[in-house]
C-alpha cells in the first residue's frame, strides 16, 4: 500500500526558477511557464521516493496570436546520481493515454508498476513523462459522447463513418470556448520542445511506443536539433496512422502458425487450421447475418444482429495478447457467439470519446498514394476499411488543419534510433519499422518474434541483457550488445470455454 504527501515546490518562469508565493502563484501565466509540485510516495516497506509533478502552460494554437493558454501535465524523476546523459522524455501512446495517475493518492497503488518502470530509467539519467494536450490531468480532458448505434441491424463502416461525422459536429458545438484546431501533431511536438527549454535541457532522448512513437517522430522531424537519440517501440510512422490491411492480416497468420501446433487447441481446429476457421467464418457471414440473444445483468433478453462487417472488425479483436486470439476465433467458428454479442452490444452503446484521437488522426491523415494502397489492398476483403474510412471521410469535419505530405512522407534523419517491433502486433505491424528503417542510417531495429502491441519493450524484461543494452544506448549512444531479433517463448494459448466438439459434429450452428 502506498501513501502520498503533496506540497508545493516552485513556479518556473523562463528563464529562471522562482520560489512560489501565493501572489506569484495567482498571477496570470505566460506561454512557457511551468508550475511544479513535489510528490512523495511511500511504499509498504516505509521507503519514500520524491518526484516532481508539474504543469506546462502553452498556447492552445501557436499559429494564432493571443490564443488562450492550456495546461499540459508532466512528471520528472531525477536520476539518483548525475550521469551527464540527456534526460529521457517518455511519451505515452493513445492518443488519450493519461499516465500521471501513478503519482496520485487514489491510483498510486495500481500505478506502481508504471512508476517502477520509470524508476529504472535512473540508470540513464532524468526521466520526464509528458502527457498530451487535451487529455491531461493537469489541464483539460476533452471528451464528447457518441450516439447509440442500433442493435437490430448489422454494423457497418458506413454507419461508423456517419457517427464520426456527427461526433465532429457535436464536439465543435459543445466547445465554443475552445480552439479545437490547435490539437494537431505539430502542436504536440512543440509542447515537448517547450518543456525541454522550460526545464533547462539542451538536448533530450525520446522513448515512445505506439502513438508515442509517432509523436516522437514528429518531434524529431520538427525539432531535430533538440533530440540526441530515441528508442521507439510499436512503431507508427507519420504516414502510417492507418494500418495496411495485409500487414495486419500477416500478423494474424503468424499467430495462427503457432496456434495450429498447440496441443490444447488441436481438438477445436478444423482441417484448415485457424486460418481455415477464419475462411469458414468469412463465407458464413457473407451468406447471411446472425441474430444472437443474450441475457443482460438484470436477466433481461437483448438481441443483436451481427453481419459480415461486424466479423471484419472482430477479426483483429482479442489480439493485444496473442495467446487469447485463437480461442476467440474458434469460439465463433463453433457457433458460440454469446461473448462476442455482449462485446458488440457494449460497443454500440453511447460512450465517451477522447477528442484528441480523431483531431490528431484526421489531421495527419495519409498521402493519396498510401490511401490508394489501403483501399486496394487484397486483405480489405477480410478486414474491411474500418481502420481508416471514418477518419478519412470526416477529416473535413474536424477543425484541425491538414498536415500535408511534406510532413507525412519520411525523410532521411541522422538521429540515432533503436526501433523495437513485435511481429504479432496487429495495431502497429512490424512492416512499419521495416519501411522506416532505410531513412535512418544511424538506426537499428530489434524484431521481437511473438510480441504483440501491448508494450513490446516491456516484454523484453525477460531479456535483461537487451534492456541493459537499450539503456546503455540511451545513456551513451553506444549500440553494444543490441540484438537484431528476440524470440519470446511459446505462450500458453487459451482454449475455448467449452468442451471440444465431438468428432464429425458440424461447426457453425449458434448454441442455444
Amino acid at each position: 500500500m502506498l501513501s502520498l504527501a503533496r506540497m508545493p515546490l516552485s513556479l518556473l518562469v523562463l528563464p529562471s526558477l522562482l520560489l512560489a508565493t501565493p501572489a506569484v502563484a495567482a498571477a496570470p501565466h505566460k506561454p512557457g511557464d511551468v508550475v511544479i509540485e513535489r510528490v512523495t510516495l511511500q511504499d509498504g516497506s516505509g521507503s519514500a521516493g520524491r518526484y516532481e509533478v508539474g504543469t506546462l502552460f502553452v498556447p492552445e494554437n501557436r499559429t494564432k496570436p493571443g490564443s488562450r493558454l492550456i495546461g499540459v501535465g508532466f512528471a520528472r524523476i531525477k536520476a539518483p546520481h548525475p550521469t551527464g546523459a540527456p534526460p529521457v522524455f517518455w511519451l505515452p501512446g493513445g492518443p488519450g493515454l493519461s499516465v500521471l495517475g501513478a503519482f496520485t493518492a487514489d491510483e498510486a497503488h495500481s500505478g506502481q508498476g508504471r512508476l517502477q518502470h520509470w524508476l529504472t530509467f535512473g540508470a540513464v539519467g532524468d526521466v520526464v513523462v509528458v502527457e498530451q494536450r487535451g487529455y491531461t490531468r493537469r489541464g483539460e480532458m476533452l471528451e464528447a459522447m457518441s450516439e447509440d448505434l442500433p442493435l437490430e441491424q448489422p454494423g457497418s463502416v458506413r454507419a461508423d463513418t456517419l457517427a464520426m461525422r456527427a461526433l465532429a459536429r457535436k464536439a465543435i458545438a459543445e466547445n465554443p470556448d475552445k480552439d479545437l484546431s490547435g490539437y494537431d501533431i505539430t502542436e504536440f511536438a512543440a509542447d515537448v520542445d517547450d518543456l525541454r527549454r522550460a526545464l533547462g535541457y539542451k538536448k533530450i532522448s525520446l522513448f515512445g511506443g505506439s502513438f508515442g512513437s509517432q509523436w516522437s517522430l514528429a518531434v524529431m522531424r520538427l525539432h531535430p536539433e533538440s533530440v540526441a537519440r530515441a528508442v521507439l517501440s510499436c512503431v507508427e510512422p507519420l504516414n502510417n496512422g492507418y494500418d495496411m490491411p495485409s500487414h495486419v492480416f500477416a500478423a494474424l497468420q503468424r499467430i495462427a502458425y503457432d496456434a495450429d501446433r498447440d496441443p490444447g487447441l488441436a481438438p477445436y481446429l478444423p482441417s484448415g487450421g485457424l486460418m481455415g476457421a477464419v475462411r469458414a467464418l468469412h463465407q458464413r457471414f457473407a451468406a447471411a447475418p446472425v441474430r444472437v440473444q443474450v441475457r443482460d445483468d438484470a436477466g433481461g433478453a437483448r438481441t443483436v444482429v451481427l453481419g459480415a462487417e461486424d466479423l471484419q472488425l472482430a477479426l483483429t479483436s482479442h489480439t493485444q495478447e496473442g495467446e487469447q486470439w485463437p480461442a476467440f476465433i474458434l469460439s465463433l467458428y463453433h457457433g458460440h457467439y454469446e461473448a462476442w454479442a455482449r462485446e458488440v452490444i457494449e460497443e454500440r452503446q453511447a460512450s465517451k470519446t477522447k477528442l484528441i484521437g480523431p483531431l490528431v488522426d484526421s489531421s495527419l491523415g495519409t498521402t493519396a498514394a498510401r490511401e490508394h494502397q489501403l483501399r486496394t489492398d487484397p486483405a480489405v476483403e477480410w478486414l474491411g476499411t474500418w481502420n481508416f474510412e471514418s477518419n478519412i471521410a470526416s477529416a473535413s469535419d474536424w477543425p484541425t488543419r491538414d498536415m500535408g505530405d511534406a510532413l507525412r512522407e519520411p525523410v532521411e534523419s541522422s538521429i540515432p534510433v533503436v526501433f523495437v517491433n513485435g511481429d504479432w502486433d496487429t495495431s502497429t505491424p512490424v512492416e512499419n519499422t521495416l519501411s522506416l528503417l532505410p531513412y535512418f542510417p544511424n538506426g537499428r531495429a530489434i524484431l521481437v518474434h511473438r510480441a504483440g502491441h501491448d508494450g513490446t519493450f516491456y516484454q523484453l524484461r525477460e531479456a535483461p541483457t537487451v534492456k541493459k543494452a537499450l539503456y546503455e544506448f540511451l545513456k551513451t549512444g553506444k549500440r553494444v550488445s543490441l540484438p537484431l531479433e528476440v524470440t519470446l517463448p511459446l505462450p500458453q494459448f487459451e482454449v475455448p470455454p467449452f468442451a471440444p466438439p465431438a468428432r464429425g459434429e458440424k461447426a457453425g450452428e449458434p448454441r442455444k
